[in-house]
């Protein structure tokens, strides 16, 4: 089997199909300029414990469901594989659930920004791009660094100055040029697209390139073969700009054609901070896309996101799951993160913390039902955050 199994790539609003040897960003057509999706050959008939038995412990042991053609052009860091562990210590109410983390903190870079990242930098090297820039609310801004500089690319990155200062000295350490811009992650794109257009700089800018949300996508894979190809019911996910919750429903549903998985699909649930919940309002008003909101700082710096880029995707992905959205303040977060460090030994980002508190309150309203299989989802490193939170003494 050769090493990609990529077609083409494909705009889910429209269902124009776009070339996949060739630099794409979004689709061209002015009526929907949506995110572009990767199409792949998928296989029949095969038994996927017997492909994967002997492959390395990382996301490119799906090489066949990811872009890069040649694999002399993969820059990869080791990203990937992240285990799952059932909670020992954290209990509500009648702790009648199984509740499950997948801890993305043990990525390169501190986050499951290092998925999308090698993803998007291998598949801009095979194209020939030497120069890549991103906004950035921080993990993303160090993983392109870092995987720039392992690919011989350069990076730029956009980041807000209340971006905590260790995102900033990561960028600056791996050589990246780093701009800070006064304001938030929107901001920081428009300067971005901006400098982009002048410069000929290639943007990897949340879901306006297709290949993000490949690597984003290898969670999906995970989650099904560390459950023995049986999903869990509910899935929490911290959602900023929704790469991951978008390629998690992908990868369910290439696994689903090719027979890997049955149709049954997590519950999938949307978590937001309360400074910027345009996903979760939407979703409750029934909209189909968002408006932007944002109320300034958040503890969680990756939840600052105004308005997602690919919200009518995100918002599609939780009616077809019937799953929900649900907001939580800073205040909860920071309490959260602080009770889960106490009891199960793990320093989770705010945005991990988040998935927590709505699991609280979502088995509160029922919404949980009892004998459930739950994963929360912890994107990153909380120790790049100590910066944002009050520390006891």
């Amino acid at each position: 089997m050769k090493l990609s199994l990529l077609e083409d790539l494909q705009c889910p609003a429209c269902g124009t199909r776009y070339a996949a040897n060739v630099v794409q960003t979004i689709c061209l057509n002015e009526s929907c300029k949506s995110s572009l999706l990767a199409s792949y050959t998928l296989p029949l008939h095969i038994d996927p414990k017997a492909l994967f038995a002997n492959r390395p412990a990382t996301m490119w042991r799906y090489q066949e469901f990811l872009p890069v053609i040649d694999p002399s052009n993969i820059v990869t860091l080791g990203e990937g594989f992240t285990p799952v562990m059932l909670l020992k210590n954290l209990f509500y109410q009648d702790n009648d659930d199984q509740v499950f983390w997948k801890d993305e903190s043990g990525n390169p870079t501190g986050s499951f920004k290092a998925r999308g990242i090698s993803s998007a930098v291998s598949k801009a090297k095979e194209l020939g791009i030497t120069d890549i820039v991103t906004p950035t609310a921080g993990n993303a801004g160090g993983a392109l660094a870092a995987y720039c500089a392992a690919g011989g690319l350069n990076a730029y990155v956009y980041m807000p100055k209340l971006t905590p200062k260790v995102f900033k000295d990561e960028c600056r350490l791996y050589g990246a040029h780093l701009i800070e811009v006064d304001g938030n992650i929107s901001d920081c794109g428009k300067m971005a697209d901006q400098e982009a257009t002048k410069n000929g700089w290639f943007q990897v800018s949340t879901l306006k390139e297709p290949y993000r949300l490949e690597g984003k996508k290898t969670m999906g894979y995970e989650i099904a073969e560390q459950f023995n190809w049986e999903l869990p019911d509910v899935i929490f996910y911290p959602t900023g700009g929704g790469t991951g919750l978008i390629g998690i429903w992908k990868a369910f549903d290439e696994m689903e054609k090719m027979g890997w998985i049955n149709s049954k699909r997590p519950r999938m649930v949307t978590v937001q901070s309360m400074s910027c919940d345009g996903i979760t309002r939407a979703f409750h008003e029934h909209e189909i896309s968002s408006q932007f909101v944002d109320h300034g700082f958040t503890i969680a710096n990756g939840l600052r996101v105004p308005k997602p880029y690919a919200d009518r995707l995100i918002l599609k992905v939780l009616r077809e799951s019937s799953g929900t959205a649900i907001s939580i303040s800073d205040h909860q977060m920071e309490a959260a993160m602080k009770e889960i460090a106490r009891k199960e030994g793990m320093l989770i980002a705010p945005e991990g913390a988040a998935l927590w508190e709505a699991y609280k309150n979502l088995k509160t309203a029922g919404w949980i039902k009892a004998g459930e299989r739950v994963l929360l989802l912890n994107t990153g490193n909380g120790y790049k955050y100590l910066e944002n939170i009050t520390i006891p003494v």
